[in-house]
């Protein structure tokens, strides 16, 4: 990992020949419940995301997480950077990590957040920043597959929200590594008739409009 810094620019932190999170810097293990603390006064809505967003569905744990996701919309990040207020945060994009400055937004082409409480080495939180329009979740990859925002998650027994599944899996259907065909495998037949059909319909959708 090499470490660039200038004088009142950005510092940035680049993997090694691509985009390797271990190159990045380590990750420290956290379950679901310490975001509730940390996000307690946010007043816009977050959620659980990733893997932990399957197994809180489930309501049985799959696997050891590396990390933790917490999901929000673009339009709201500014309050949840708010109340992170003693964090740092870093843009996350093709393999470089940006120092976020107080008070800037991300970049559009921005779509994730690497977050740590000042003071510390390891990474804490990553944020995934979802689009949307209006009372509307856009899918970023194809914005005609979308959702009210209404059911863009659900309650946990632990009173947590998190993504809606078949929404996490076809955010998984891209990269498809062995960790996401075995989500696929032990979510999908959980999932109820509607969220099994409207998962189907887009992932049709948008294999149509990668073929072009």
């Amino acid at each position: 990992m090499c470490v660039e810094s200038s004088e009142g620019g950005p510092r940035e932190l680049t993997g090694q020949g691509g985009a390797n999170r271990a190159e990045l810097g380590t990750w420290r293990a956290v379950e679901p419940w310490p975001a509730a603390t940390w996000l307690a006064h946010v007043n816009v809505p977050w959620w659980i995301a990733g893997g932990w967003a399957l197994d809180l569905f489930l309501n049985e744990a799959s696997r050891v997480h590396m990390d933790l996701d917490v999901g929000v919309l673009r339009r709201d990040i500014g309050d949840v950077l708010v109340a992170l207020r003693d964090w740092e945060h870093f843009e996350a994009r093709d393999g470089t990590l940006t120092h976020l400055r107080v008070g800037a937004a991300p970049r559009v082409d921005v779509h994730s957040l690497w977050c740590r409480p000042m003071g510390t080495a390891s990474w804490t939180l990553e944020i995934m920043l979802d689009e949307s329009d209006g009372k509307f979740w856009l899918f970023r990859r194809d914005p005609s597959i979308r959702r009210p925002l209404s059911t863009l998650t659900q309650l946990g027994v632990s009173n947590i929200r998190y993504l809606a599944p078949e929404i996490q899996l076809l955010y998984k259907a891209k990269a498809f590594r062995p960790n996401d065909q075995a989500d696929f495998e032990r979510v999908v037949p959980r999932l109820d008739t509607a969220a099994r059909s409207w998962l189907q319909d887009s992932l049709t959708k948008l294999r149509r409009a990668i073929r072009g």
